[in-house]
C-alpha cells in the first residue's frame, strides 16, 4: 500500500486553547494511538491534502523528532462551516498485527452484458479487508469480463491471497442490469416474432 510522509512535532500542551493556537498557525492537532503510549503531535495542514481528499487509501509514515511511526488514518474532524481539518486521529500499525481497513475496488475488463446494452451498477465501491500491514492492497481488483446481463458479482469471486475480505459471502460488489432500451428492444423482438408465427 502507498504511504504518505507526515512530518510533525510533539505537543506539550493539549488543551482547547493550545489546539486553537495551532489551528490559527496553520497546523492540525493530531493523536497517535495503538503504541505503548498515546502521542499528541501537530503537523502542517497541507500535509494532509493527499491523505484526506482522495478516494485512494494510504498508510501514513509519521516522523516525530527522529522517530518514525507507520499508521493509518482512524478519524478526522472537520469544521462544519469552513471545512477545515480540526483534528486527526491515527492508529499505529505493527508489522505482525493484522488490521481491518476499507479499500476501494478497481473494475477490470469490460462486461459483455454492458456491450450488449446493459448498465453496470456498482453496489460497493469499497470493501473491508483484513491483512498484515505489508499485505494491505491499494485496491481490490474486480474482473467483470465474464458478466452478462442480469449477472451479479459476489465477494466470493475475489481472489484473496494475502488478505481476507470481511463481508458475508452474499455481498454483491456490482451487477449488470438490463437497461430500459435493451428491455424494450427484447420486447419488440418478441412481439415481432409472435406476429411472424401467426
Amino acid at each position: 500500500m502507498q504511504s504518505i510522509t507526515i512530518v510533525g512535532s510533539q505537543r506539550e500542551s493539549v488543551g482547547k486553547a493550545a489546539s486553537k493556537a495551532l489551528r490559527n498557525a496553520g497546523k492540525v492537532p493530531c493523536v497517535l494511538y495503538g503504541g505503548e503510549n498515546t502521542i499528541h503531535f501537530s503537523a502542517d495542514s497541507l500535509a494532509f491534502k493527499k491523505l484526506v481528499y482522495t478516494p485512494n487509501v494510504y498508510t501514513a509514515t509519521i516522523e516525530l523528532g527522529g522517530k518514525t511511526y507507520t499508521a493509518i488514518l482512524q478519524d478526522i474532524q472537520f469544521d462544519p462551516v469552513t471545512d477545515k481539518i480540526l483534528h486527526v486521529d491515527f492508529y499505529q500499525l505493527h508489522k505482525d498485527k493484522e488490521i481491518t481497513l476499507e479499500v476501494p475496488i478497481q473494475i477490470v475488463g469490460t462486461a459483455p452484458g454492458v456491450m450488449a446494452g446493459g448498465t453496470l451498477r456498482i453496489v460497493n465501491r469499497k470493501l473491508k479487508v483484513k491483512a498484515l500491514p505489508d499485505n494491505l492492497p491499494d485496491f481490490v481488483p474486480v474482473d467483470i469480463s465474464w458478466m452478462e446481463m442480469g449477472n451479479r458479482f459476489y465477494v466470493t469471486k475475489i481472489a484473496q491471497d494475502n488478505y481476507k475480505i470481511m463481508h458475508p459471502d452474499n455481498t454483491v460488489v456490482c451487477q449488470v442490469r438490463v437497461s430500459r432500451a435493451a428491455l424494450k428492444a427484447a420486447q419488440d423482438a418478441a412481439k415481432a416474432d409472435t406476429k411472424k408465427k401467426k
